[in-house]
């Protein structure tokens, strides 16, 4: 069993992946396993992948699967998990890169502390600007119960920082069913993912160690198109609220959900400009029928303590809601 496999779906990133692919042989060991999704590309990713393979299996092992049909980075993600055979389990997007040894720190540190998995920090790369992203968990390098940190609800923790590539994982975690994503969530696939695994395993601990970089301000990103993609994150916290809603400790996790729902929603109308117009009616539309789906306390709560800005666009946006409901 390799000690270690490594999850980098790739689509149409041929002018990133040959730096993805050199920052993965600075960290390739035989017991390591690369595991290299292209997600049916339109350029020559897959060309560019074929040939960096060759030259990859000769430090580590490497597996290399072509999708004959785009799904999406969840399901590119579960393409590789299905394959993996590694003790531990990890993620890099085909656009980002690792600093050398940074795999093999990885690898130490979850042996070392036996969790169930580890959270990392990463350095967010916007063209040569460099900026450290930190976990928002306070204990460095002690195991704690990942339900705890869920909370509390009017703070950042550790589901605000749901980037899958942050961390490793052990491979009893993806027996048990909580590493797959959402199958075809084209965005905000990393949101019920993060809840899941707080509510449902069992131990995890944060470490100090920087060697992902993070690429941002990419063409063609999902982050940079404002098309209807973008609504997926509704999807993704639907999920989020009704998988909450059924756990045993629905009254204290929830408040955190709705919040953080409530949160995403203003943020993207604070952006709605971005969108296309037919998008951006869509986002209004959507948007308030998921603020009629929530506990309506519960978001009574929210829109009383949120800051004035998100609140005002928020209240606004209920109103439309209640008033499209009573003409229909």
């Amino acid at each position: 069993m390799p000690k270690l496999s490594v999850i980098v779906p790739f689509y149409n990133v041929q002018q990133y992946a040959p730096d993805t692919l050199r920052s993965l042989r600075r960290n390739a060991r035989p017991e390591f396993e690369f595991i290299l999704v292209d997600d049916c590309s339109a350029d020559d990713t897959p060309a560019v992948l074929e040939r960096a393979a060759e030259e990859l299996s000769e430090v580590a092992a490497v597996r290399c699967v072509l999708r004959k049909e785009n799904g999406g980075l969840a399901t590119a993600r579960n393409t590789g998990l299905d394959v993996a055979q590694g003790e531990y389990l990890t993620f890099l997007d085909g656009d980002d890169w690792l600093a050398p040894g940074y795999l093999t720190e990885l690898v130490a540190s979850i042996d070392e502390l036996g969790c169930d998995f580890v959270r990392t920090d990463h350095v967010r790369a916007t063209a040569r600007a460099r900026t450290v992203q930190r976990v928002p968990h306070g204990p460095r390098g002690e195991v704690t119960n990942p339900r705890e940190a869920i909370l509390p609800a009017t703070r950042t923790t550790s589901v605000d920082y749901p980037y899958a590539w942050a961390g490793a994982y052990h491979r009893r975690l993806l027996d048990r069913g909580l590493l797959h994503f959402t199958d075809g969530l084209r965005t905000a696939e990393d949101r019920p993912w993060i809840w899941r695994l707080h509510r449902e395993a069992e131990s995890f601990a944060v470490v100090g160690l920087l060697g992902v970089f993070y690429r941002r301000g990419v063409a063609g990103s999902l982050t940079q198109i404002g098309d209807v993609r973008q609504l997926d994150f509704l999807r993704a916290f639907d999920q989020v609220i009704e998988e909450t809603a059924a756990d045993p400790d629905a009254d204290r996790l929830l408040p955190k959900a709705v919040r953080t729902y409530c949160a995403i929603i203003a943020h993207h109308l604070a952006e709605i400009d971005k969108f296309e117009p037919a998008v951006a009616r869509q986002l209004r539309t959507k948007g308030a029928a998921a603020l009629g789906r929530m506990p309506q306390n519960l978001l009574d709560d929210v829109l009383d303590t949120m800051d004035l800005n998100r609140s005002s666009r928020l209240r606004r946006l209920r109103r439309r809601g209640s008033t499209a409901k009573a003409a229909a």
